[in-house]
């Protein structure tokens, strides 16, 4: 079977769904030229926007038959011919503008489509409003969809929750939040899973975050599987034997990947940059007005270089010039005429009548080329002044010694923290070197402090990994299964793994490493441990025991995740013999800056304030 490309089979859906639930008609047959003539309206919620977002432009939503589309909390005007597609998070409030609508004959017939299932008190309020005003009859279709993910890529997706960390290590958090939080991510996870068509085997580390979603997840799809028909039983039916492997991680397990700063190009564009769905929003500036740039697979310089370094993007980008300058010269010579004078005869006019054509046909191919050339070269002269400002060479270097030689030059570090950078650059330095090393020693610690100080950097964040470390030797000898009620307490000693993860790794990952053992099944002390749900195994007796080897996982990070990671593991595909197909999700894509507010806001909410002084005693 062929691998899952999970953003194809939510594209497909999505196209169904345009198509008012039906499959889409051939391109170019009569029934295709009978749809087009049918225009219809298509309404969002914003969460569904960015949903849509990477999937589809506003040139693919008119080839769908979409002449206008708007959110659905801004006033709209009626358009009482046309039909309306509507996606939408299945909410009270949802609920309440959909039947507003309907009441309002904003529009002929109504589509509905929810990205998860919609509650039954919800569809009972639906059905309740459009009956008293009297609008039943406009509700043509209402579905759910199980779309309620955002897919970046072939192998990437998000669950689009923000702040999901701070969500899952809030010391004040209540447990019904908690709990809420995980149904959430279980949830999420089961739509991708229905949308892949298939249940897979779970693995996960005991305790914390990553334990209470399996056995969220397990319980939601055991259940689902007790209905006959459901979601899987079309795609059991042509699907392989071997099921995928879904590996949940909680962010705590490796964290300094989400702090560090990397030299490659994708990485950079997100951290520096900000981008976003795919999207790249450049300001105004001297050399021209605001522009948005898509960097997504139909953009071929960006597939093939965005995982270099930056000094090979930028020789690559100039090369892409000189090969245009030398094409369009190329043109220009051919149907330029002769040179030396001489008439033409007819075998010159009739060749230089081909090389015309020629020039005309190549002419849309070099005007693309020259407007992505074009879009990279602003990106990395905007990117270059960056580095050059902040230094950000030398907070890689810096961080990668660490990281990876587990060694550190001290007049560099202390130099970075009181001169160049941002302060949140020297923030993430500083947090970087103390995950870094086990036992860092005390005078060279007070002088990363110190030179926090000197630049006036909040310590919130610096101190709750502080915090964190002086709690692992606390709880080191402590193992026992996580509940409901001790979730901060696993946050906390889980990230102790994390620091002897780091140690032990050099430059692998450990999010890496811990996978292609999971995938290969074979007895490795690093995830003996582990615990296996697997939902189409009865509860009780000796069944699920399938360690595997597998040759398809989904990696999950509970917490958010990064392009770092994810670059890893399609390394890790790729290298693989026989090949192994990898998709990373995250309950968020973070940058650095991101990651490191929200250990600033945990900082805070645990009392350790903005000051560099040492944080009190654990509560």
């Amino acid at each position: 079977m062929a691998p899952h490309s999970l953003r194809q089979k939510q594209l497909d859906l999505i196209v169904r769904m345009l198509h008012l639930n039906q499959p889409p008609p051939p391109a170019g047959g009569a029934a295709a030229e009978q749809e087009e003539e049918v225009y219809k309206i298509l309404v969002l919620d914003s969460f569904c926007l960015s949903l849509l977002s990477p999937l589809l432009r506003v040139a693919d939503l008119r080839k769908h038959g979409v002449t206008l589309f708007f959110p659905i909390d801004k006033p709209r005007q009626r358009v009482p011919d046309a039909p309306a597609v509507y996606l939408l998070r299945p909410t009270q409030a949802n609920a309440d503008r959909v039947a507003a609508d309907a009441a309002a004959a904003l529009y002929a017939s109504f589509h509905l489509n929810f990205s998860s299932a919609l509650p039954r008190p919800l569809l009972d309020r639906l059905a309740s409003a459009a009956a008293a005003s009297g609008s039943a009859h406009r509700i043509a279709r209402l579905a759910d969809q199980y779309l309620d993910f955002v897919s970046l890529e072939d192998n990437l997706f998000s669950l689009a929750h923000p702040r999901s960390y701070v969500a899952l290590n809030d010391p004040r958090a209540a447990d019904a939040d908690i709990e809420a939080i995980v149904d959430a991510i279980a949830l999420g996870l089961f739509c991708v899973f229905s949308t892949l068509g298939t249940v897979p085997v779970i693995r996960c580390a005991r305790g914390g975050p990553a334990e209470m979603v399996a056995a969220a997840l397990d319980a939601r799809l055991r259940d689902h599987l007790l209905a006959k028909p459901n979601l899987f039983t079309e795609a059991s039916a042509t699907a392989s034997f071997q099921r995928p492997v879904l590996c949940l991680f909680d962010r705590n397990f490796e964290l300094s990947v989400g702090i560090q700063h990397d030299w490659s190009y994708r990485p950079l564009v997100h951290d520096v940059l900000g981008l976003k769905l795919n999207k790249l929003k450049m300001p105004a500036d001297k050399s021209g007005p605001a522009k948005t740039y898509d960097l997504d697979d139909t953009d071929a310089f960006w597939v093939a270089n965005s995982w270099s370094p930056f000094p090979k993007v930028a020789e690559e980008i100039e090369a892409q010039l000189a090969k245009y300058k030398q094409d369009v010269d190329e043109v220009n010579q051919r149907t330029g005429g002769n040179k030396d004078g001489v008439e033409f005869d007819g075998t010159d006019l009739i060749g230089n009548t081909k090389h015309l054509m020629n020039a005309v046909n190549s002419l849309p191919e070099l005007t693309e080329r020259k407007k992505m050339i074009d879009k990279h070269t602003n990106i990395a002269t905007a990117l270059l002044g960056h580095i050059k400002e902040r230094s950000l060479d030398k907070y890689c270097d810096c961080e990668n010694d660490m990281l990876g030689k587990g060694t550190v030059d001290r007049n560099t570090l202390l130099g970075l923290l009181r001169e160049e950078g941002t302060k949140e650059d020297k923030l993430r330095l500083a947090v970087t070197y103390l995950l870094s090393f086990e036992t860092p020693p005390p005078s060279e610690l007070e002088q990363v402090e110190a030179a926090l100080r000197e630049s006036e950097v909040d310590m919130s964040a610096f101190q709750y990994g502080k915090r964190i470390k002086s709690l692992n030797t606390q709880f080191s000898a402590s193992s026992s299964t996580a509940n409901r009620s001790n979730i901060v307490d696993w946050a906390e000693k889980l990230l102790s793994a994390g620091v002897k993860n780091l140690l032990s790794a050099g430059r692998q990952l450990a999010l890496t490493r811990t996978v292609e053992a999971l995938m290969e099944g074979n007895p490795n002390p690093e995830v003996d441990d582990y615990l296996l749900f697997d939902p189409r195994a009865p509860r009780a007796g000796s069944g699920g025991q399938f360690k595997g080897p597998y040759r398809e996982a989904i990696v999950f990070m509970i917490g958010g995740g990064n392009y770092i990671e994810y670059r890893s593991l399609m390394e890790l595909a790729e290298r693989s013999q026989p090949s192994k197909h990898v998709i990373y999700g995250a309950t968020e894509i973070l940058n650095g800056v991101e990651f490191v507010e929200q250990l600033a806001e945990l900082g805070q909410k645990a009392g350790l304030g903005g000051s560099g002084s040492n944080p009190p005693s654990s509560q």
